[in-house]
């Protein structure tokens, strides 16, 4: 059964987070809470682990993958990024949105879009997730927590470590979050493209959902 490391929502504690990072650099999955809904997340640089963060899913490697980013300025060391979009990312983080960027050569191809080049990027707005982060000291390959077959995320640690037991190794409790995904707007073209509306308004990006 994966490990459940439960820590304080607003006063995480360090050597809590240590353990799951520890898991992290181990080559572990871990189910993380998110200011949206839990994610699965993993090392970027780990093949096997990003592997089998998609069997997992049971996604292709068509389906975008996200980079959790500690700040803006990570973000863009991940991403190429004109000033018209970072204007929009100002506006949209931290927060619930995931932005589709081109990828710099920081990111491994395969986690990349494998004929766009493009990868997911957020700084998400959850004070655990971002000390975690801190600790980690680096972004971490995610993916929302969907089951197999399912098409709202979960958000339960318990059903989550019975339903993915032999698959994650750790669950991290820190109470509940939201049902929702993040919005995702594509950044790719020429305006702004909203790809899914989930938890984050587009309204605050100054775009309108159809």
């Amino acid at each position: 059964m994966p490990k459940v490391i439960e820590v304080h929502p607003e006063n995480p504690q360090a050597r809590l987070l240590q353990q799951a990072a520890q898991i992290l650099h181990d080559g572990g999955i871990a189910a993380v809470p998110t200011d949206s809904s839990y994610a699965l997340v993993c090392h970027l640089d780990d093949k096997a682990a990003a592997e089998k963060l998609r069997r997992i899913r049971e996604v292709d490697d068509k389906h975008h993958l996200t980079l959790l980013c500690r700040d803006l300025s990570e973000l863009a060391s991940y991403a190429r990024v004109d000033n018209k979009q970072y204007r929009l990312l100002k506006l949209g983080t931290p927060g619930p949105f995931t932005f589709i960027l081109e990828a710099t050569k920081e990111v491994p191809r395969r986690v990349s879009h494998p004929s766009r080049r493009t990868i997911g990027l957020r700084v998400p707005e959850h004070k655990m997730l971002q000390e975690l982060l801190d600790i980690f000291g680096q972004p971490l390959l995610s993916t929302t927590l969907i089951a197999p077959g399912e098409t709202e995320p979960m958000n339960d640690p318990d059903e989550i470590r019975e339903r993915f037991a032999g698959q994650v190794q750790a669950v991290v409790d820190a109470g509940a979050c939201p049902m929702q995904p993040t919005t995702v707007v594509d950044l790719t073209g020429e305006l702004p493209l909203l790809g899914r509306v989930g938890r984050g308004d587009p309204a605050r990006l100054g775009l309108r959902a159809e």
